[in-house]
């Protein structure tokens, strides 16, 4: 079995999908070892094991609202765009949503999934409650109330704790959203005008392929209770598109959510991917790193001088923003962060590019995210996160044997 890129082959014995808690339970606690795999979606081997791969996806779902509280338990094995729907469907939202619906509740939180917004803080960051599976195969629920000193890095876990199978998710009421598209926005325009641009709407994206000229594209998604309609026939030194786009060059748009500034459903417009259509054959690469936000202007200046040998591997990339939290183990812990991301061609040569890339962001405070393709070595990755031995502390705390550790978390735990 592979990954959503086929560019990874799990080593796992097997897959099993339990359809009842307890056979999930049963199954944890007879394990050496076990990993959970969500949706396949990363891009390393964070999901592998040599033991099991369980899915949570055959247990009984649904969502359980409860209003007073503002929060909505949803089971960890639906897609994001899947619990959106059902959220909406009873007249409520959550803050954000990633790129694509595609991904499931538990991945996306795990490794730090994010969306943008200068208001909006990581996905994770909307977590109140856990309901997980140890390694004794007890179920735990997980909270600030429970563990107010330990809760913020039981989120961003890199499933490393447990199999999560409810989440508690932060509710709003419903939004509409309008989702514009601007061509032909310079780079020198973009970084004179940077707190502005991004500050303009709800979510706003900047797409690029870092080609001679460097010129890419603004998405905003402005939220109709707070930003209204954008009125200008532009934005910066961009022009509204004249028709639907997609953010990679020649590929069909109907795979995209509607654009043109027509006002529709949250959950409809936050992701840039129509959940009914696959946003692509999945033949590529992704890496991430996350900034501090008071460097990004610096630090998308100084890429530039990258560029040349970044856009002939490159379909595109996107700049986002998002705030800060106090999660453990997020790329935006303690920082307001900008996320630089690359969507690469699938070819050997982006393998090459990855540690020379990996310098650049590590010498400027840079974090890969957790579920995309970096070259670092684990202790130059830890050094970056101020609580990682605390995260250290918690895992050995609640699986003492290992039962969840695979190669990537065993090199990374033993820095700590």
């Amino acid at each position: 079995m592979r990954n959503w890129s086929q560019h990874v082959e799990f080593t796992a014995a097997s897959i099993d999908k339990p359809q009842t808690l307890g056979d999930l339970q049963a199954l944890v606690a007879s394990s050496d070892r076990i990993r959970a795999l969500g949706t396949a979606h990363s891009f390393n081997d964070i999901a592998d094991t040599t033991g099991i791969h369980v899915s949570v996806a055959g247990l009984p779902r649904g969502i359980e609202i409860d209003a007073s509280h503002d929060v909505a338990r949803v089971s960890a094995g639906m897609r994001y765009g899947e619990a959106a729907r059902l959220l909406h469907e009873r007249g409520w939202a959550v803050h954000n949503m990633a790129s694509l619906g595609h991904i499931s509740v538990a991945g996306t939180i795990a490794t730090g999934t994010h969306g943008s917004g200068d208001r909006n803080p990581t996905l994770s960051a909307s977590v109140r409650g856990l309901e997980i599976v140890t390694a004794t195969g007890d179920l735990a629920r997980l909270s600030a109330e429970t563990d107010p000193d330990g809760f913020a890095g039981t989120i961003v876990s890199l499933g490393a704790l447990g199999v999560v199978t409810t989440v508690d998710l932060a509710i709003e009421p419903a939004f509409d959203i309008r989702q514009y598209v601007f061509d032909d926005v310079s780079h020198a325009a973009l970084l004179a005008d940077f707190d502005t641009t991004f500050g303009s709407a709800y979510s706003v994206s900047f797409f690029t392929c870092w080609a001679p000229g460097l010129v890419g594209q603004v998405w905003m998604k402005r939220r109709g209770d707070t930003d209204g309609e954008w009125l200008e026939p532009g934005i910066l030194d961009g022009t509204l598109a004249d028709g639907k786009r997609h953010p990679l060059p020649g590929h069909d748009a109907i795979h995209c959510t509607e654009q043109g500034g027509v006002a529709g459903p949250w959950h409809e417009r936050l992701p840039h991917f129509r959940l009914d259509f696959t946003p692509s054959s999945g033949d590529e690469l992704q890496t991430e790193y996350l900034v501090p936000r008071d460097r990004a202007i610096a630090i998308l200046r100084d890429l530039e001088v990258l560029a040349p040998r970044i856009h002939p591997l490159l379909h595109v990339s996107e700049i986002r923003t998002m705030c800060a939290d106090d999660l453990w183990l997020s790329g935006a812990y303690g920082r307001d962060t900008v996320g630089i991301h690359f969507t690469w061609q699938r070819r050997p040569e982006v393998l090459g590019l990855l540690p020379d890339l990996d310098a650049f962001f590590a010498d400027r405070g840079g974090r890969p995210h957790w579920g995309k393709l970096y070259d670092a070595s684990a202790a130059s990755i830890t050094t970056r996160y101020p609580r990682f031995a605390d995260f250290v502390a918690l895992v050995e705390r609640m699986d003492p044997t290992g039962k969840f550790r695979n190669r990537t978390l065993d090199a990374l735990l033993s820095t700590g």
